[in-house]
């Protein structure tokens, strides 16, 4: 028996499908979440809002306590940041996601938003884990920056352990000895999971590269891997971002590439069909 027992196949053998009022994450459906690294503004979430629904992604994400390398660097707007994404969520219809640092911030981080995020560095903060175990919202799960497959397994048993069974692993780049890339997108690691887990995986390409040219072919790549969905990086001007703004996209590319991931899923889904015509 694995060590992480009720992540496991052996323990669930059927894709766990996570649901957020109409919007159902796992086996066929993809979930998009789209927006800025951190909210930085009332005027940014709700533009960038009205733009992640015109490109038709169903949650918007937005960072309002920022975990930054450097103390000195924006460290968000805290809980005017929620009010912001709620307003957002308000005016749009969007489901709302935003990262929670700390195990005593999670009933407040709960009360504004539909999805938990843990950040990397917060992978194998296991007070954390355990305290978004307790709480009745989904939890979306990144993988710690040099984190192994079963680490991170393994990490999403803490949640799990406490009752909560609606737990999204994302994949979102590791550190490896490549530089040009911010991190290595470790796409055999969707496969990984889907092999190894009931629970469904994303994939975040903004962090996984760092660089914007590429958020589009690693996307299209991540779901031709398998992807149960995407998160990515978009601001309404990413030349003036106060975080991670080479690797957000402009509104133009955005809307360019979720018109591709349409195409894409589409053909996708059209897949078992081909192989079973000229299987006969």
């Amino acid at each position: 028996m694995a060590h992480y027992t009720l992540a496991s196949r052996e323990s669930k053998s059927d894709d766990t499908l996570i649901r957020l009022g109409e919007l159902t994450l796992g086996g066929c459906e993809k979930l998009f979440i789209a927006g800025p690294c951190a909210v930085e503004s009332r005027r940014q979430m709700l533009d960038t809002a009205r733009l992640v629904k015109r490109g038709g992604a169903q949650i918007l994400r937005g960072g309002a306590f920022k975990p930054r390398t450097s103390p000195y660097d924006f460290q968000g707007l805290a809980e005017k940041g929620l009010e912001y994404m709620a307003e957002a969520r308000e005016a749009t219809g969007l489901r709302i996601i935003s990262e929670v640092m700390a195990p005593d911030a999670v009933p407040l981080v709960a009360q504004y938003v539909d999805i938990l995020q843990i950040g990397a560095r917060n992978m194998q903060n296991f007070a954390l884990l355990k305290a978004a175990g307790r709480s009745n919202r989904p939890v979306l799960l990144k993988r710690g920056l040099s984190a192994t497959i079963e680490e991170w397994l393994q990490a999403s048993e803490y949640i799990l352990s406490e009752g909560n069974q609606q737990v999204i692993f994302c994949e979102r780049g590791i550190r490896t000895f490549e530089s040009y890339t911010r991190n290595t997108l470790d796409l055999s690691a969707v496969s990984a999971i889907k092999a190894l887990s009931h629970l469904p995986v994303i994939v975040d390409p903004s962090h996984g590269t760092g660089r914007r040219e590429m958020v589009s072919p690693m996307s299209l790549a991540a779901l031709a891997s398998g992807a149960d969905g995407l998160m990515l990086e978009v601001h309404p001007n990413p030349a003036e971002a106060l975080c991670d703004g080479p690797q957000s996209l402009p509104p133009a590319e955005y809307l360019a590439l979720m018109h591709q991931l349409r195409a894409m899923n589409a053909f996708l889904a059209k897949l078992p069909e081909r192989a079973k015509a000229v299987g006969e």
